[in-house]
């Protein structure tokens, strides 16, 4: 009989508790398949004391006010909360007012390093306190990036910790701690060898969580495979390629999934009117509901394009505000959803004055509860990433028939197809220079196809029965906890 595994996974974010992206989704859905699978596994995450409400959450208080040692001088004290992301599967919230619960945003700190220290250790102390006998600990990018280093120095005498093997997940190799490593005089930066300073020590906050991560870590992972690729090389490697290189035995890439339960266009309760790609016609009831709702003028026929996302150069939002003077000429209308850099808010709010009826947008913080709707509504789903390790809302955007226009890399490369009228195959467009040309050429593709409706239906249809579920990528990740468990990757 084979063996169910005992599982750990950790992160900043786990939605629907706390979220800023893609990471709050993943770390979300990947346990619940992992779980269905048939393996014990529970969660880890901070408890964000001003954006998770303990008493609606239905938390219970565990262990109180348990005193964690840091190192021989640093000592803090931390209540562990308990909740459920579903009926089965546990998820503990690790809270400390001072670092946790200080302000509205999830990360932002000036010591965004100590904070996360400070959470892996505590996460670790948790198990201790749980007597979980884990096999494996998945940590979930920079912030849970000390915990296998920890296992290896500091933990490795531990009763109930020395014998785990783990696994550290690269969902954005662009962060690899609190702060931008590109920053750091190349005289501070950390070469993942050194003790660990005192939380009070500044060198604290070079500390390079990332890069002790894929030095310690028993298993590295990328969130797609053609990611996996890319972060060996040094434009995509971000000063850390050279490490990857000698680790490459150990790296592995495996594509995200989505949740078909929590996104389902069939009964998703955030729609004006629920469909499926048999009923697709339904798709234009909710377009006049988004268009209304938005404050846009009511068309059926007038193509949207949406971006929900965050609003960074990553996402390509420069490339976007080059051509949107171009683009708002054009018979369309555009909704942005998301939060980011105040520069590039502050030129769309500058856009959306001179064109009210055809731009909008939305703050994610305070709209997230329309970001269903909005793929619903809309036609087209654009994101022009300059590099996307893997991305979510593609994915999304096409379990709801909202077709996605996409730079050539990283994840959208492996999961979307570019579409050809002749053979009538693919699910999107993509283009792979990245330059406002390239973009506003493939915009004007997509919009030129949208005038054949026969053939948009069917590319609609063809992007909601593609299957982007987390079934396939949870057993990857299983025989991956194996291959990990058999120690034999030296």
């Amino acid at each position: 009989m084979v063996k169910k595994l005992k599982i750990v996974s950790i992160s900043a974010e786990v939605a629907p508790f706390s979220k800023t992206g893609g990471l709050g989704d993943v770390c979300h859905s990947l346990p619940k398949a992992i779980k269905k699978l048939g393996h014990e596994i529970v969660v880890i995450t901070p408890l964000y004391g001003k954006i998770i409400d303990v008493k609606q959450n239905n938390l219970k208080l565990i262990f109180e006010n348990i005193k964690v040692y840091l190192n021989l001088k640093d000592i803090v004290y931390i209540n562990y909360w308990q909740g459920y992301l579903t009926n089965d599967l546990p998820i503990y919230f690790i809270e400390n007012k001072k670092y946790f619960s200080v302000k509205k945003n999830i990360y932002g700190s000036t010591h965004e390093n100590v904070r996360f220290l400070i959470f892996d250790i505590a996460a670790l102390k948790l198990i201790s306190l749980l007597k979980f006998k884990a096999d494996i600990i998945h940590c979930h990018d920079w912030h849970a990036g000390l915990i296998p280093y920890y296992l290896k120095t500091a933990f490795r005498y531990s009763k109930t910790l020395h014998k785990i093997k783990t696994i550290f997940t690269i969902h954005n190799l662009a962060f690899q701690f609190g702060h931008n490593w590109w920053e750091i005089p190349t005289s501070q930066k950390d070469y993942g060898h050194t003790r660990i300073p005192s939380i009070d020590n500044p060198a604290i906050e070079n500390l390079n969580f990332a890069k002790r991560a894929i030095l310690s870590a028993d298993i590295i992972n990328t969130v797609s495979e053609q990611y996996r690729q890319e972060v060996l090389t040094k434009k995509f490697g971000y000063d850390l390629h050279h490490i990857l290189n000698n680790r490459q035995k150990k790296l592995f890439g495996i594509i995200n999934g989505i949740d078909y339960k929590t996104f389902n266009p069939l009964n998703d309760p955030g729609l004006y009117k629920n469909y499926n790609y048999q009923k697709i016609h339904r798709k234009k009831l909710n377009k006049e509901h988004l268009q209304k709702k938005v404050g846009l003028p009511i068309n059926q026929d007038i193509p949207i394009i949406a971006l929900t996302s965050r609003v960074t150069f990553q996402k390509g939002i420069e490339l976007i505000l080059e051509i949107l003077e171009q683009l708002v000429r054009l018979n369309l209308q555009i909704i942005f959803l998301g939060d980011g850099d105040k520069q590039y808010i502050t030129k769309l709010k500058k856009q959306i004055k001179k064109h009210s009826k055809k731009i909008v947008w939305l703050s994610f913080i305070e709209n997230q509860n329309l970001e269903t709707l909005i793929y619903a509504g809309a036609d087209i789903f654009l994101l022009p990433s300059h590099h996307e390790p893997c991305g979510i809302n593609q994915l999304i955007a096409m379990r709801y028939g909202c077709i996605p226009i996409v730079h050539h890399v990283g994840g959208l490369y492996d999961t979307v197809t570019n579409f050809i009228p002749k053979t009538n195959s693919g699910d999107g467009f993509s283009f792979s220079s990245f330059d406002k040309y390239s973009l506003f050429a493939t915009i004007i593709r997509a919009l030129e196809n949208y005038q054949h409706k026969y053939i948009w239906r069917n590319l609609m249809i063809r992007a909601m029965k593609k299957s982007s579920s987390w079934e396939i990528p949870a057993q990857k990740y299983i025989a991956l906890y194996r291959y990990a468990l058999k120690n034999i990757i030296k």
